[in-house]
């Protein structure tokens, strides 16, 4: 399962992992994040108990990981998940994983292991619709105290559109102003209540998020991606830095060259061109020695803006 932050990736693990252990109370049920996965191989090796370890986790008929993303990059732990992966799979076990982002957009992640992230079924969670997100909304004002009017919900799901802890958050704000008043929350309430929390919510992507993230996926340096170097593995990247930031701020194209190197703006017209060119055209970038399309790298990169801040 994969999809950005807030959209119900932990929340399905966690029901599938109650389920199990409803239905089958003699499944031995493996549910932690990826995180406590290092965390556990790291003191068992520390503390020379590997083998108690590798029970625990091999032994398991379904195993539950949360944020695989996280073992991007951390070659040691990727090798043993890979082994433990391979033997719960010849033993007929059942695997379930949630990510950030597609298996195959984890660029520092060993293609073997990616390949058997792949290897099953692979979900995309998406940001709810309008109805949907009037549907959620419906169910968990049912379960808290307070009287929402209709009007006053819709206004939410029309506003409050990046996920679910975002409906949660300001149906939350509401039931604490009907509780502090006794008063039945409206649409016109919930406009002036939620007006402070709608501005937070709001995301605001800056030049540098964007120089981060760019510089994370093609593990350059800052000073590189606003150098002069013209190496394909230096200027593509930059190319695709100025392309994002002309879709997702609102900077003038003599600022983003400015700030990527103090280019002028026929530059970054030319780079934005060169990259929707690349797109029309399937074209393959080079990200940690492997070969990957630039929509691809661009919905990996785009992904990880949403999360930023």
């Amino acid at each position: 399962l994969h999809g950005g932050v807030g959209l119900g990736k932990t929340h399905l693990l966690e029901g599938i992992a109650q389920e199990l252990r409803n239905r089958f109370p003699s499944l031995q049920v493996v549910h932690m994040t990826a995180e406590n996965f290092t965390n556990y191989f790291t003191v068992a090796l520390r503390q020379h108990a590997l083998p108690s370890f590798r029970q625990k986790f091999r032994n398991a008929d379904v195993l539950l990981l949360d944020d695989v993303d996280f073992l991007d990059g951390k070659r040691g732990i990727q090798e043993e998940l890979l082994h433990t992966f391979k033997h719960l799979e010849a033993h007929g076990r059942q695997i379930v994983l949630t990510s950030d982002r597609h298996p195959r957009l984890l660029t520092r992640t060993s293609e073997e292991l990616k390949t058997r992230f792949m290897s099953g079924m692979v979900c995309r969670l998406d940001a709810p619709g309008p109805e949907t997100r009037r549907r959620i909304l419906d169910r968990k004002a049912e379960r808290l105290s307070g009287e929402f009017n209709g009007e006053a919900l819709n206004y939410i799901a029309q506003r409050f559109r990046n996920n679910v802890r975002e409906l949660e958050g300001a149906l939350r704000t509401l039931q604490a102003y009907y509780t502090m008043t006794g008063k039945r929350v409206g649409i016109t309430a919930a406009r002036q209540i939620l007006s402070d929390l709608e501005r937070d919510c709001i995301k605001v992507v800056k030049l540098s998020d964007i120089e981060r993230v760019v510089c994370d996926v093609f593990g350059l340096m800052q000073e590189e991606l606003r150098s002069n170097k013209r190496v394909r593995s230096v200027s593509q990247p930059r190319m695709l830095a100025m392309y994002l930031a002309r879709k997702h701020t609102r900077s003038a194209y003599s600022e983003i060259g400015a700030y990527f190197g103090g280019r002028n703006h026929s530059t970054v017209i030319t780079a934005e061109k060169k990259i929707a060119t690349l797109l029309n055209q399937r074209y393959q970038m080079n990200v940690a020695a492997e070969q990957y399309s630039v929509a691809d790298v661009i919905e990996n990169i785009e992904q990880q803006l949403s999360q930023a801040g």
